[in-house]
């Protein structure tokens, strides 16, 4: 007879939060300097026209404008709205 009670369901509770990586705006949408694009674990998207690589390879926002991906849909860019704005790159 056992003298310990059975430690099945405890020992198998533990999982992580899911991080909710992804796109987080899509192509024509709207975004605004400092928006994050992409957050994601290493560089599946690389980064095109007025945006940058974060330290944790989210990509982000230069300037004010729409979002669009290149032909291979694995660049990333923003088209100003405002044309003087394009001095920033």
């Amino acid at each position: 007879m056992a003298h310990k009670k059975g430690q099945g369901s405890v020992r198998n509770g533990r999982d992580s939060a899911p991080k909710r990586r992804g796109l987080k705006a899509y192509g024509g949408q709207s975004v605004t300097t400092g928006s994050i694009i992409v957050t994601q674990c290493g560089t599946k998207f690389s980064p095109g026209r007025f945006v940058r690589l974060a330290k944790n390879s989210s990509i982000f926002a230069l300037v004010d404008g729409k979002v669009y991906f290149d032909q291979s849909g694995k660049r990333v860019n923003v088209e100003p709205f405002d044309k003087a704005a394009t001095k920033v790159c």
